[in-house]
C-alpha cells in the first residue's frame, strides 16, 4: 500500500471528534460546503484534499498547517517521520526539482499560462487549473508544474524547466533557478549530457 495513504489512515484514526470539527472549519475556504457536510472522518477529509490535489506525497505543506493548528505534536511527529523517509528514498534530481518548483512558484505570477503552454499543457488543462485555483496564482503555477512533472515523468528535469522558462522570455526566473546552489549540479549535468549528445550527432553527420 502507498506509504502516504498509510500515513493518512493513521492520522485519521488518531483524530478526536473535536479535532475533526476544527479541521473542517479550517478547510471551509478550500472545500465546498456540500463536500464538508459529507465528511464523517479524517480520512473522508483527506480523500477530498487528495482529489483536489491540495495534498500529495511530495506536497504535505497543507497537511502540516492543519496538524499544527490542532497542536497535535504526536501527529506532526508522524508526518516528520514520513517526510524523512521520502527524502531518504527520493530519486536523484527529485529534490532539485522541488527547489526549482518553489523558485518558479514564487516568481512567475501572472505569466504562468505562457509557461504552461511552453511546457505543452493543453488549453483544456490550463482552463481546469485556473478553475480549480481561481484565487491563488501560486497554486496555479504549482499545479501547472505538477501536471507537467506527472506527464513527463523521468523527462521532467530542472534543465528542461529552465529551457521552457527561457523560451517564454522568463529569463530572470530561469537565472534564479540556475543560480540556486541546490540545483546547479542538476542543471549543469543535464547541459553536459545534452552537449555530448549534440557533439555526437554533429560528428556522425560529418562522417563520410
Amino acid at each position: 500500500m502507498d506509504p502516504f495513504l498509510v500515513l493518512l489512515h493513521s492520522l485519521s484514526g488518531s483524530l478526536s471528534n473535536s479535532d475533526l470539527m476544527e479541521l473542517k472549519f479550517l478547510c471551509r475556504g478550500r472545500v465546498g460546503k456540500r463536500k464538508l457536510e459529507r465528511v464523517q472522518s479524517g480520512l473522508d477529509l483527506f480523500s477530498v484534499l487528495l482529489e483536489q490535489n491540495d495534498v500529495e506525497r511530495t506536497r504535505t505543506g497543507l497537511l502540516r498547517e492543519l496538524l499544527t493548528s490542532l497542536r497535535r505534536q504526536d501527529l506532526l511527529q508522524r508526518l516528520d517521520d514520513f517526510e524523512a523517509g521520502v527524502a531518504a528514498s527520493a530519486a536523484p534530481g527529485e529534490a532539485d526539482l522541488r527547489v526549482a518548483f518553489d523558485i518558479v512558484c514564487d516568481n512567475v505570477g501572472r505569466d504562468w499560462k505562457r509557461l504552461a503552454r511552453f511546457l505543452n499543457l493543453s488549453e483544456v488543462k490550463i482552463d481546469a487549473i485556473e478553475e480549480r485555483y481561481p484565487r491563488s496564482l501560486n497554486e496555479q503555477v504549482r499545479e501547472t508544474l505538477r501536471v507537467w512533472r506527472n506527464t513527463e515523468r523521468e523527462k521532467a528535469t530542472v534543465a528542461g524547466l529552465v529551457r521552457a522558462l527561457r523560451a517564454c522570455q522568463l529569463n530572470l526566473v530561469a537565472d534564479l533557478v540556475e543560480e540556486a546552489p541546490q540545483v546547479q549540479g542538476s542543471v549543469s549535468g543535464s547541459e553536459d549530457v545534452s552537449s555530448m549528445l549534440w557533439d555526437s550527432m554533429v560528428f556522425s553527420s560529418e562522417a563520410p
